[in-house]
This record gives C-alpha cells, structure tokens and sequence, in this order.
C-alpha cells in the first residue's frame, strides 16, 4: 500500500474522522506545513464500514471513502490499544468497547474487567496508530506507529482521550491522561506514525 505516493502541498485535506480528539491532534500535527485541514464531521461525510481486520486496512477504508466524497486528499486514522494478556485485544475494536454511546469510562472498566478474568498480572500494552493519505486518483500510503507502556487503575487524568487516563507510556510515571498535550503529541503512537509519514509525503 504505498503506490503513487506523493508529496501534499499547501491546501486543503480531509481528516477523515469524526473523532473530536483525533481530529484536535491530526490538525496540530499538519498545520505547520500550511495545510487546511477539514474534517469529515465538518462536511457531514459518513463514516464508513470498518470491515477491515487490521489497523492500516481500516485506515485505507475510511481515507478512500473521504477522498472519493470531497474529491481532496484524505488523512485517515485507525488506532486502538493493544494488551498484551488480553492476547493483543480490544485491538481494532477498541472504539467498540466503549458501547454505542463511546463510552471510555465503561470501555476502561471493560478492560480492567477482562484482565482480571484473565488471571495475569501482566499490565504491559502498546497503543498502535495507522495513518492512510489517500489522493482522490487512487494513490495512497500508510505508516503506521506505536507507543509502549503499560495500564495502571484507576483512570487518572482529564487531558486526552479514550484510552489515555490507564496508560502510562514507557519511561514516564504519569498516564497520558495526566500529560500535557503538547508533550503526548510528541510521543504518542500517531506521532510516531507521523514522523514516517511526514518524511515521505510533507518533507523535500
């Protein structure tokens, strides 16, 4: 997945989401680069079936679905958590966890829940980032990031989103959570992914 790469310019992109703290992220990431970034919940775009069974095929539906409607490049995010004595779960459906109503509180429990079903007390788990440019002529790359730590309950933190308030990252002692914003975006797995994508797409 990475034919017709190109550079993006100056202009307009989709963030292809309609998750508000991914988009707030995505958005602090592009702007150097004089990028106007739109998200699809601004253009009303629907989001589309994630029938994929990774990271990177989700990111690639939902970036095509957004380029293919507004006829711009697309951006797409597909992230989750990986635990590892939960064999790598919730995984890609680490959205679906938290209920219908996005709930992360109950989608935090659910987890804390099943590790102690499981038995271990192995806390270690990675967040995973696929990140999906897509050209509305067909060319598209993925790169793809993570970020290691561990879990810790209760939640502490108001700072981020989703997952962040139980997961510390390696060489800290505060959840994400708990961390300024500006510093998890420097070190968080869609920063990670990023920095790929930034070197092949947005840098000479």
């Amino acid at each position: 997945m990475g034919e017709n790469v190109r550079k993006l310019g100056p202009g307009r992109l989709i963030i292809a989401s309609h998750n508000d703290g991914k988009i707030k992220e995505i958005n602090e990431l592009v702007c150097p680069y004089g990028i106007e970034a739109v998200s699809a919940k601004e253009l009303g775009l629907n989001d589309p079936e994630e029938t994929g069974i990774t990271f990177a095929e989700n990111a690639v539906i939902k970036a095509r679905a957004a380029a293919d409607a507004a006829n711009l490049p697309a951006l797409a995010d597909d992230s989750g958590l990986e635990v590892t004595a939960l064999g790598g779960a919730p995984g890609i459906y680490s959205a679906r966890w938290a209920g219908e109503a996005r709930d992360f509180g109950l989608a935090m429990r659910n987890v804390e829940e099943a590790l102690a079903e499981s038995g271990s007390d192995d806390l270690s788990a990675r967040f995973v980032c696929a990140l999906c440019v897509t050209w509305p002529d067909g060319g598209e790359a993925v790169f793809e990031g993570r970020a290691p730590g561990w879990l810790t309950f209760p939640p502490r933190g108001d700072k981020g989103f989703g997952y962040d308030p139980i997961f510390v990252p390696q060489g800290y002692d505060i959840t994400f959570g708990e961390m300024d914003p500006a510093k998890k975006y420097a070190i968080s797995h869609r920063a990670a992914a990023f920095r790929k994508l930034k070197k092949a797409c947005l840098e000479d």
